[in-house]
């Protein structure tokens, strides 16, 4: 892990190079999603391969390219695009871009992501807060030697996701006027999609939605001592007893068209930082 630590650093010094800025705020864009990274008021935009130790996103919808700027008056660093275990990513690759966030000063995470609605309430192109999480991946960022200087042994997660975070999401979709739920992620490894009995056990065990990313990064981020708001977008309905076969084009598509709510959620979020700054 201290290797880790030397790498972190690496990553966190080529950036620095390219940005001075210290940023309050990382933010984590999911497929579909990528648009988002426009609205910053860019000063620097690095891709990830001049980034050292950063691996280089495969993954559809995904751009590939670290944005530093303003958003809403609020210094953030964005990925525009993530990693995946599918990938053939190691949980400790998938997770290194919020350690250099950490490293570079952010102190909250925001973290999207497009998934499947296995809560027969939600509908397709609606947006949930997550509230709480299940990790099924198979895996864990935070196996092997613990490195005390980027965290503790043994982190807590009886609140990984910010109630305060939370709640404010919740209330900007009240004011915008449109659905929002709060509920639980499931984080599979993929690619593939599940069956139908794999869909009754999810939901069974507790989960409203499904996807294949997020996990690893916030229990990174919660080793690291950040603040937490996940928000997923529910690109297809993962209803058993009504199930149809997936369509990536489509995935991308209502992701895309239910972008504008996730947008209006990041910025009011961060409206609220820069006030309470």
């Amino acid at each position: 892990m201290h290797e880790l630590a030397a790498q972190i650093a690496q990553a966190a010094d080529v950036i620095r190079q390219h940005w001075p800025g210290k940023p309050r705020v990382g933010i984590i864009l999911g497929t579909g999603l990528g648009s988002v990274a426009k609205q910053i008021d860019t000063e620097a935009s690095l891709d990830y391969q001049m980034i050292p130790h950063f691996p280089q996103s495969t993954a559809v919808g995904h751009a590939g390219q670290l944005v530093c700027g303003k958003l809403q008056g609020v210094s953030v660093v964005a990925m525009e695009g993530r990693f995946h275990a599918y990938e053939g990513y190691t949980h400790r690759q998938i997770t290194f871009p919020v350690r250099v966030m950490r490293a570079l000063g952010a102190g909250l995470l925001i973290v999207s992501n497009a998934c499947g609605g296995m809560n027969p309430r939600y509908a397709q192109g609606d947006i949930m807060v997550i509230e709480d999480h299940i990790n099924l991946m198979n895996g864990n960022p935070l196996i092997g030697v613990n490195d005390d200087g980027l965290g503790p042994r043994f982190p807590d997660m009886c609140a990984p996701y910010d109630p305060v975070l939370i709640d404010r999401a919740l209330e900007i979709a009240r004011r915008e006027n449109f659905a929002a739920h709060k509920g639980v992620y499931v984080a599979v490894t993929g690619p593939n999609l599940e069956t139908r009995a794999e869909y009754r056990f999810l939901r069974a065990i507790g989960a409203d939605v499904v996807g294949m990313s997020t996990v690893p990064e916030v229990i990174a981020a919660v080793h690291a001592g950040m603040r937490v708001l996940g928000l997923s977008i529910v690109t297809d309905l993962c209803l058993p007893d009504a199930l149809k076969p997936a369509d990536i084009h489509e995935i991308i598509a209502t992701a895309a068209t239910a972008e504008p709510k996730l947008a209006k959620l990041v910025l009011g979020v961060l409206a609220m930082e820069a006030a309470a700054a």
